[in-house]
């Protein structure tokens, strides 16, 4: 298998996009660290494979934690994956500055200093990867979106400059800045409009492919940059979005 022998920390990792890329490490033979405050379900806890740390990203001694974990449980991380993140809408006029620092703690800060953590265990381990999910919304904006489109900027902006500065040491950097995924949450916010029936149809018209993503196709795209057949591939921003971005909107 693809990932046989590679040791890899996934934050985030038990829920949503993060199982879907969980599921897709295992299956091309990685152990996964997930990382993450809740605790892992009964099918992931009992997976031999699968190992867990308990954190709050948006505490400043989470990625020492992790980090340490990663030692101990795995003995050293080949791959990070920083996909722990969370969005809120709200418009910048009501927007306090406890908000905008959580928000960022989480989605940018976090991702800055498990890299910064996790270096040494990489550097020892050689030809390491990190993959940091970003957004379409690094890209473009929805409304209300400031802080959610600020961080997932930045943060392809972090996965361009780590590239450039960890290369030398045999360590890529890549994101993957996923459109519509389908999840509990984005169900609800689709059956909340006035008429669900309707949203889901012009949802479905945005994309050329005829349908959403799901966590898994963003494994996917995450085994395939961890792997040794993205060797040559660093500081790029790989969006899995089903044509979504690419469609010009048209006013009929």
């Amino acid at each position: 298998m693809i990932l046989t022998g590679k040791n890899v920390v996934v934050t985030g990792g038990g829920r949503g996009i993060g199982r879907g890329i969980t599921e897709k490490l295992l299956a091309a033979g990685a152990r996964v660290l997930v990382a993450q405050r809740q605790a892992l379900d009964a099918e992931l806890a009992g997976n031999p494979e699968v190992f867990f740390v308990a954190a709050d990203l948006a505490e400043r001694g989470a990625p020492r934690h992790i980090a340490e974990a990663a030692q101990d449980l795995l003995g050293g991380a080949d791959v990070l994956v920083n996909n722990a993140g969370f969005m809120v809408e709200q418009p910048i006029d009501v927007m306090s500055e406890e908000d905008w620092d959580h928000m960022l703690a989480v989605n940018l800060r976090a991702p800055v200093f498990l890299a910064r953590e996790l270096l040494w265990q990489m550097r020892q381990r050689g030809h390491a990867s990190i993959i940091n999910i970003g957004s379409i919304e690094g890209l473009g904006a929805n409304p209300m979106h400031a802080a959610y489109c600020a961080s997932k900027a930045g943060l392809h902006g972090l996965t361009r400059a780590l590239a450039v500065d960890l290369g030398s040491d045999g360590i890529r950097c890549n994101a993957i800045a996923p459109g519509w995924i389908d999840s509990d949450l984005s169900d609800a916010y689709l059956n909340a409009q006035d008429d669900p029936q309707g949203a889901r149809k012009g949802l479905l018209a945005l994309h050329p492919v005829g349908r959403t993503g799901t966590p898994r196709d963003v494994g996917a795209a995450v085994v395939f940059l961890a792997s040794d057949e993205a060797a040559f591939i660093t500081g790029q921003i790989l969006v899995v979005d089903g044509g979504r971005t690419a469609k010009l909107p048209l006013p009929f």
